[in-house]
């Protein structure tokens, strides 16, 4: 049984590659992998290079592996921040057919023709072989493989304010918060490990008399004592302006069967903000360094002091400065035989150093040459010691070239660095947000020191001598021969870098996406510093010029489902119910999303498809008559003094001139010309108007009638009542139709663009004369919630005049037809009335939301921009939506098409569309290709205008 400050006496069943494992409470998947003697747990990303532990928290840029099955799975997961429970199964990745036996290796024999970059001179030709290329790369590209399964897990997101927020729990972040939650603050204190301490949990002292760990345990109780909150298992993810903080908290692990949530996303507004964050320690280059086997120093003290693991049985420890010999200590202390303290300055001192003298071998002015390794594992390794050179056989080698300060939240908070020449590390500089930085996280290395500057004066005793030292010099580069690494998980090597400079890459942004430097999961935590002071040794400037890669969240990664929280699938977004959801249903209705609300796509008869019940519903209306639902069109009330000249601002056609109980077609314009919305615009009094507009745009035009209200009209008097909750509205549509209406109402029909108010069924209604089908046909307006018998009396009428109900699809079939344009296709953002045909719809005074930008020159002259226009296949063959509309295969697109549908009229049975064509109005009677490489699919069609049936405008009208 093994013993340390993290783990406890319960056993853990695991398995690692089908093959079963124990290890014990407290353990990570990585120390239960230690202990059982497994070394080799993945394989790089490019030359496919055995790859075993080399850190112990989120850092660890090799041991990456799989954990969980089904949709549980979670890939690119870091063996060193998973803790073991029950049943955990979690696999390698990268590797094929096996882990030891990987097919992918031969990329490392191939180096020298796939070096730093290759990707950007190769693959350029023939353009044929562009899709087998394409495949072979996606195959190759990225570590684990994502789920296919849905994630059955929940996640939530949390709110929360705090006077102080502590990121870290270790002894500065523990001594802070306990200071500022006994003088009353509210404190969030964030742990992203499972136990409190931080460096603590690998060092052999005691603070205020009890062991190190113990004391963190204690200073927890009393934090929670005073009113704050811990959060453990919390990562800090990002620092937003105003002082505005996100952490992912984990509530279970991954791949294990939650009991609620397995994350959440906290949100943290807080006064003030410390961030203990500590500080990463830096590997060293020789060649050889990412073998199995080669591990941070820092790392194997937490293996050993943390989990009782042996990481090795014969050990050699490299270092630049004193943490290596404590790393030698806590090796020594599980059993590890050190071989030798290799130490790379001439002639350290102190209690540490006299400490090592007397029980290992220690050799100063050293530095490790290169390591060796048998089936992919550390044997041995060379260093040179002073003028000579010697070799050892070793299992472990435990290196530490420095330390560097974890800044990002202080960067992200956009907070200076500056840099320490003694160091050679960047420490934080002046922050522009209420926040300050404490312990590792400034350089500190001594403990009492740090507890101090936290306002914790507590006495410390360490039994190796001083609790802690001041960071020497790094040791950036050593004599390599042969593949030295810089970043373990994307496999770039000193080599790399020496290309990049040699090809004129001298900004750290620039070799960061040219030799995907710190582009991995881990993203650059372990070895991007040392990469970049390399950069500057080979430009020959100091540190600083050599510049740094931005600092951007999250700092480790999160799963999209913890950003989306609860809403996913159906809770994506608010749903809205139509009022007559539940008729549509005793129908059959097949319901589709229309913007937020759920609409019926069709109707289909048992045995008939989605399509054939849509050309059915559709030739239903244009041959005798439908009713359809549209309750879900925005509508908005504006009444006030100044109403017209807000209705004269948003609606771009001209309306001051409509009577009472008139209305006519209007369209919308952004600020830039663009065509917003389309709808109606109605006089239902003297000052009083109602407009409607699109389903999927109520938002939006909530938001435009407001901002033109309140900012470019100054405050008119004018009230915007969005009244389209209130009013369910269904539109009988169909030569029929007139007939079915005045069968039910207590008044004559309105004539076209007029507006009457009646009753149906003894229930108030207003009938709008409005057509979207190119039929004669009448929206009826009723209260949301006394709609039922109103639907219900024209439901039996229609049905009676052999019509029924019909869906969105016929609409849209309907609606190509007559060359009606829709918001978000024909619209689209990039169009102005002027290629939709609808310009001379416009008020030629002017005044409107728009006018303005329509009188760009790139806008007022309609050459060269792409107009509607109608396109009718001339193969028997759909058209494909989204094609390109070319002359030849090949060629550049002149155009697009935005929507297809089935000719609905009698004895027609081509395919039509609408589409948007440079020059247009210009190209009617042209053939082209509509060609949709996605598809594989390419239709002939001709180009003509844009209204395929009845162009005269005769059926809709009285």
């Amino acid at each position: 049984m093994r013993h340390g400050s993290g783990v406890r006496a319960g056993k853990v069943p695991f398995t690692f590659n089908g093959q079963a494992y124990w290890g014990q409470e407290g353990d990570t998947l990585a120390a239960a992998l230690l202990a059982n003697g497994v070394k080799v747990v993945a394989r790089s990303f490019k030359y496919h290079r055995p790859r075993g532990i080399m850190a112990a928290g989120v850092e660890e840029p090799c041991a990456l592996v799989t954990v969980g099955d089904g949709g549980r799975r979670e890939p690119n997961t870091r063996a060193t921040d998973v803790f073991l429970y029950p049943g955990l199964v979690a696999t390698s990745q990268n590797a094929w057919p096996s882990l030891s036996f990987d097919i992918g290796a031969i990329n490392g024999r191939l180096s020298g023709l796939i070096p730093a970059g290759f990707y950007y001179k190769t693959f350029f030709g023939p353009p044929s072989r562009w899709m087998l290329y394409e495949r072979v790369i996606r195959r190759a590209a990225g570590l684990g493989k994502a789920p296919v399964e849905p994630d059955p897990d929940g996640y939530c997101h949390r709110a929360a304010f705090a006077d102080v927020l502590i990121v870290g729990a270790g002894p500065a972040g523990l001594a802070a918060a306990c200071v500022a939650a006994e003088s009353g603050a509210r404190v969030i204190l964030l742990e992203q490990d499972a136990l409190p301490g931080g460096s603590l949990l690998a060092h052999a002292v005691s603070i205020d008399g009890v062991p190190g760990a113990e004391w963190a345990r204690g200073m927890v109780d009393r934090i929670r004592a005073a009113g704050g909150r811990v959060l453990f298992r919390t990562t800090a993810t990002g620092y937003w302006d105003d002082n505005f903080i996100t952490a992912v908290e984990r509530l279970a692990e991954p791949g294990q069967v939650p009991s609620g949530p397995v994350q959440c996303l906290w949100k943290l507004r807080c006064e003030r903000v410390i961030l203990a964050t500590g500080a990463l320690e830096r590997p060293l280059v020789f060649a050889g360094n990412d073998l199995p086997g080669v591990m941070l120093a820092s790392a194997a003290q937490t293996y050993a002091a943390r989990y009782g693991v042996a990481p090795g049985q014969r050990a050699v420890v490299a270092t630049s400065h004193d943490a290596g010999y404590r790393a030698a200590f806590a090796l020594a202390d599980v059993g590890v035989a050190i071989v030798a303290v290799l130490d790379t300055r001439s002639d350290p001192v102190g209690p540490l150093v006299h400490a090592a003298r007397s029980r290992f071998p220690v050799h100063t002015d050293a530095r490790v040459l290169s390591a060796r390794g048998r089936k992919g594992v550390l044997v041995g390794l060379e260093a040179a010691i002073g003028g000579g050179r010697q070799t050892f056989a070793a299992d472990l080698l435990a290196m530490s070239g420095g330390m560097s300060p974890v800044l990002h939240l202080h960067r992200q908070a956009g907070g200076a660095l500056v840099h320490d020449p003694v160091r050679d590390a960047y420490l934080p500089g002046e922050g522009r947000q209420n926040h300050v930085c404490v312990g590792a996280a400034t350089g500190e290395g001594d403990l009492a020191t740090i507890l101090s500057d936290a306002l914790c004066r507590v006495p410390v005793e360490d039994p190796l001598g001083a609790a802690g030292a001041a960071w020497p010099g790094p040791v950036w580069r050593q004599e390599a021969r042969g593949k030295a690494f810089v970043d373990f998980q994307h496999d770039v090597t000193t080599a790399d870098l020496a290309l990049a400079q040699r090809e004129g890459f001298v900004s750290s942004e620039h070799v960061k996406r040219y030799t995907t430097l710190g582009m991995g999961t881990d993203q650059g935590k372990t070895g991007a510093m040392v990469a970049l002071a390399q950069m500057a040794d080979l430009r020959g400037v100091a540190l600083p010029e050599a510049g740094l890669t931005t600092f951007r969240p999250p700092y480790t990664p999160v799963t999209m489902a913890a950003f989306a929280g609860t809403m996913r699938g159906d809770h994506a977004g608010p749903i809205r119910r139509l009022p007559l959801a539940a008729m549509h249903e005793a129908l059959g209705a097949q319901w589709v999303p229309a913007g937020v609300w759920m609409r019926p796509r069709a109707y289909p008869a048992p045995g008939e498809t989605i399509g054939e019940a849509s050309v059915r519903e559709a030739r239903m209306v244009r041959n005798r008559v439908g009713i359809v639902d549209v309750s879900s069109l925005a509508k908005f009330e504006i009444a006030g003094p100044d109403a017209l000249a807000l209705v004269l601002a948003v609606c771009a056609t001209p309306v001051s001139k409509l009577a009472v109980g008139r209305g006519r077609y209007t369209v919308m314009l952004r600020e830039d010309g663009m065509v917003m919305d389309d709808g109606t615009v109605w006089r239902v009094a003297h000052d009083r108007w109602l407009v409607t507009s699109s389903t999927g745009g109520a938002a939006r035009m909530a938001r435009h009638w407001t901002y033109v209200r309140d900012v470019l009209l100054d405050g008119a008097r004018a009230a915007v009542v969005d009244v389209g909750e209130r009013w369910a509205g269904i539109a009988l549509a169909g030569p029929s139709a007139c007939r079915v209406l005045t069968g039910l109402i207590n008044a004559a029909a309105p004539a076209h663009m007029g507006l009457v108010d009646a009753t149906i069924a003894g229930v108030p209604v207003r009938v709008l004369a409005a057509s979207y089908s190119g039929e004669r046909a009448f929206e009826i307006h009723v209260a949301a919630h006394r709609v039922g018998p109103v639907w219900q009396a024209l439901h039996a009428a229609v049905v009676e005049a052999g019509g029924g109900v019909y869906g969105l699809d016929a609409m849209d079939h309907l609606r190509v037809e007559k060359g009606h344009v829709v918001i978000g296709a024909e619209a689209d953002g990039r169009t102005t009335p002027a290629d939709l045909g609808m310009g001379g719809m416009l008020r030629k005074a002017g005044g409107f939301v728009g006018w303005q930008g329509l009188m760009r020159p790139a806008l007022s002259e309609t050459a060269g921009r792409r107009h509607l226009v109608g396109i009718t296949a001339l193969d028997d063959e759909p058209l494909p939506e989204g094609a390109m509309l070319v002359m030849q295969i090949g060629e550049e697109p002149q155009g697009h098409v935005t929507t297809a549908a089935p000719r609905i009229a009698a004895g027609e049975g081509a395919w039509i569309g609408l589409a948007l064509l440079t020059d247009g109005v210009a190209r009617h009677g042209e053939i082209m290709v509509a060609w949709s490489p996605v598809r594989d699919k390419a239709v002939r069609v001709w180009v003509g205008p844009p209204m395929f049936h009845d162009p005269e405008g005769v059926r809709y009208r009285d």
